[in-house]
């Protein structure tokens, strides 16, 4: 028998609705939340956030944990700056739980900086949630400053899907890592002072060893409007592939610009591309403009945009249409016709429930196209030598960092 047909209409009832449900507790716990413009600096962070469990980290106990920023212990690089594995116990600070954590570094050349760095301390510092990355601690030390996260086994979102020799993602993963960010984004946006999160990409949703969704990074997050105000005005930040058209033709942010940026990772989850390709046919480098139109038919989805990679796997054919019908209405170019990100995630996890079916062959015929290998190639090639020139960087870095040790005594003290 052939899937039932979906529609977005049927599947996000209450999209339009202003009346979306607060999650249980989100009042109290931000009624007195400090916004970034409360903290002018650093040195205040440590009474700003008394009581948040955060350690404030000296810079020489940070290059212990990370065994002095080796290589061995380079995870990648964002915007941000390099992040290093490390691990804590309470030889490096008494009373602190053993455990491996992610230190990431600000790149003084980087896109971000300060303002960034104190607001991911603002906001991770006091906001608690199953699918928010937990921040342990801070550390700033004259002009460096680093941030202590969890640890998070499997990585990101990113490099499951798009790295050339990972494994593929099997389509039940990615639901459940489409419910877990939803889920988080949907936090964010329903406490008492919403957070409109600004950079919501798949670099930036963090895996477990469950694969369990951490959302991380939020530097260019902003606090959401105030009473009468239908939005926060603001300079256009993000990444390019991502952001809602009205965010960058206007500067205008509210919750709905991350519900647009959730339907494009929604949308790279459906199809193993990029948000946006430029090795791809000049037709297919922007994934929205390409995957839309095949959209709000759910019979041309598995046949036009479904990732080849699922190929072979078992998976429920009418979630895939339903989630694909999700990311449809996510997607909509009217902001007010987009749902709230609660709506979102009643849509999409009764869809975990559905029975897999036996695999079925995925033909995707617009991969099939000339010299595509060639591209690739050059892609890697270029790739490659782009990592061996930021290797050598971060070495050259490291070196001012472990200078610093020599001339820095840092603070010590836990916020607690």
């Amino acid at each position: 028998m052939p899937p039932r047909p979906s529609t977005w209409q049927s599947l996000l009832a209450c999209c339009g609705s202003p009346a979306h449900r607060r999650p249980a507790g989100a009042k109290s716990l931000v009624r007195s939340r400090l916004s970034s413009s409360d903290v002018s600096s650093p040195e205040d962070l440590s009474l700003s956030l008394m009581g948040c469990d955060l350690h404030a980290f000296t810079l020489a106990e940070l290059d212990a944990a990370t065994a002095g920023f080796s290589e061995g212990n380079f995870i990648g690089e964002g915007g941000f700056g390099p992040v290093y594995k490390g691990f804590v116990d309470d030889r490096v600070r008494p009373g602190l739980a053993a455990q491996p954590v992610a230190v990431k570094l600000l790149d003084l050349e980087g896109v971000q900086g300060h303002k960034e760095w104190m607001a991911e301390v603002i906001y991770l510092g006091q906001l608690r949630h199953p699918n928010l990355v937990k921040l342990i601690g801070y550390c700033y030390e004259k002009e460096h400053r680093l941030l202590v996260y969890e640890y998070m086994a499997k990585g990101s979102l990113e490099n499951h899907l798009f790295k050339r020799f990972s494994t593929s993602l099997p389509w039940a993963k990615r639901l459940k890592i489409a419910v877990g960010a939803a889920k988080g984004l949907a936090f964010l946006h329903q406490i008492e002072q919403p957070v409109i999160y600004r950079d919501f990409k798949a670099s930036n949703i963090l895996l477990d060893s469950d694969y369990n969704v951490k959302l991380s990074d939020l530097g260019l997050a902003k606090d959401g409007p105030e009473g009468d105000e239908t939005h926060v005005s603001t300079r256009v930040m993000g990444t390019q592939g991502y952001a809602a058209p009205e965010y960058i033709m206007t500067g205008h942010l509210t919750t709905r610009s991350d519900v647009y940026s959730f339907g494009v990772v929604l949308l790279e989850l459906l199809t193993g591309r990029r948000s946006v390709d430029k090795s791809r046919p000049s037709r297919e480098q922007n994934l929205v403009e390409w995957a839309r139109p095949h959209l709000a038919d759910a019979r041309r989805v598995a046949a036009r945009i479904l990732d080849p990679n699922l190929s072979g796997q078992s998976y429920s054919t009418e979630g895939v249409h339903r989630a694909a019908a999700v990311a449809y209405q996510c997607l909509s170019q009217n902001p007010k016709s987009r749902p709230h990100m609660s709506a979102v995630v009643e849509a999409l996890e009764p869809l975990q429930r559905l029975a897999d079916e036996p695999a079925a062959f995925v033909y995707n015929a617009a991969d099939e196209e000339s010299g595509r290998e060639e591209e690739e190639e050059e892609e890697r090639s270029k790739r490659s030598r782009a990592k061996k020139e930021s290797g050598r960087r971060r070495g050259e870095k490291n070196k001012l960092y472990r200078k610093s040790l020599g001339t820095n005594k840092g603070r010590s003290c836990i916020v607690n």
